[in-house]
């Protein structure tokens, strides 16, 4: 196991990606502290955790509520005196134009895709510092990377995380921390439902993958999993301040 005994957080781990991405954590020998502001969500994915002989405990908590974050992060250091891995995966999409995302909208996209991001981060690195390394990992998009049509608040996150994903490796790397950014591309999950609107409904977005994606088809969540495995393990040793992106090739078309 690749990742035996090491702590990991990861946030919006009740479902999708996040789900996933804690499952192959724990798989590969993490201890996995499932945060998630869906209660039943993370106690869910600590429970698919646990009956496959992982360890994994789950936290109820808004990321965008700085004292929750602060009281979860300061738990688990209290509970196994180091985090070794932090993956900041809780998002939101809000779909429209300039014209057509209020100012509230924008705002709710900023605090979680970015802020929260940085506050999660903020939160980890004494710790990381004092242990002698550690991995973080934002979750982007494939949006952070290109023009998507008409959601203007979501690409602005996604391109916004990978700025700041270069800034901190930068900084941090003199202290043995790396930190990359993950761009998953069309995933299967209710996730993309803002998209799916957006694009007029389910038959248009299957249209649109089957003629924009290279490979044809939506990624499986457990695909998007084995990249998160990689980002936070030795595997990525000498990477960081680097964008993965992982789209079937729709960027490159």
């Amino acid at each position: 196991m690749i990742l035996k005994d090491r702590i990991a957080i990861v946030t919006g781990a009740g479902s999708g990606i996040g789900r996933a991405g804690a499952l192959i954590l724990a798989r590969e020998g993490a201890v996995v502290a499932v945060l998630d502001r869906n209660a039943g969500g993370a106690a869910e994915t600590v429970r698919h955790i646990v009956e496959s002989g992982g360890k994994a405990e789950a936290a109820a908590v808004d990321v965008t509520d700085d004292r929750a974050l602060e009281a979860v992060v300061e738990g688990v250091l209290a509970r196994h005196g180091r985090i070794d891995i932090l993956h900041n995966h809780a998002g939101i999409q809000v779909e429209g134009d300039l014209e057509h995302v209020s100012p509230e909208g924008f705002d709710r996209s900023w605090d979680l895709n970015v802020r929260a991001h940085f506050y999660a981060c903020r939160l980890v690195a004494p710790a990381m510092k004092r242990q002698g390394g550690g991995v973080m990992l934002n979750t982007s998009s494939s949006s952070g990377i290109f023009y998507d049509r008409e959601m203007i608040a979501y690409t602005t996150t996604k391109h916004a995380v990978i700025a700041m994903t270069r800034q901190m490796a930068g900084d941090y790397g003199k202290f043995g921390i790396r930190v990359n950014a993950l761009c998953p591309g069309w995933v299967d999950t209710p996730f993309n439902e803002p998209f799916i609107r957006q694009m007029g409904g389910r038959t248009a977005i299957e249209a649109y993958i089957r003629e924009k994606v290279p490979l044809g088809r939506w990624a499986s969540v457990e695909e998007i999993a084995e990249s998160i495995l990689f980002l936070v393990s030795d595997r990525s040793s000498y990477m960081t301040g680097q964008t993965l992106v992982v789209d079937g090739g729709e960027t490159v078309v």
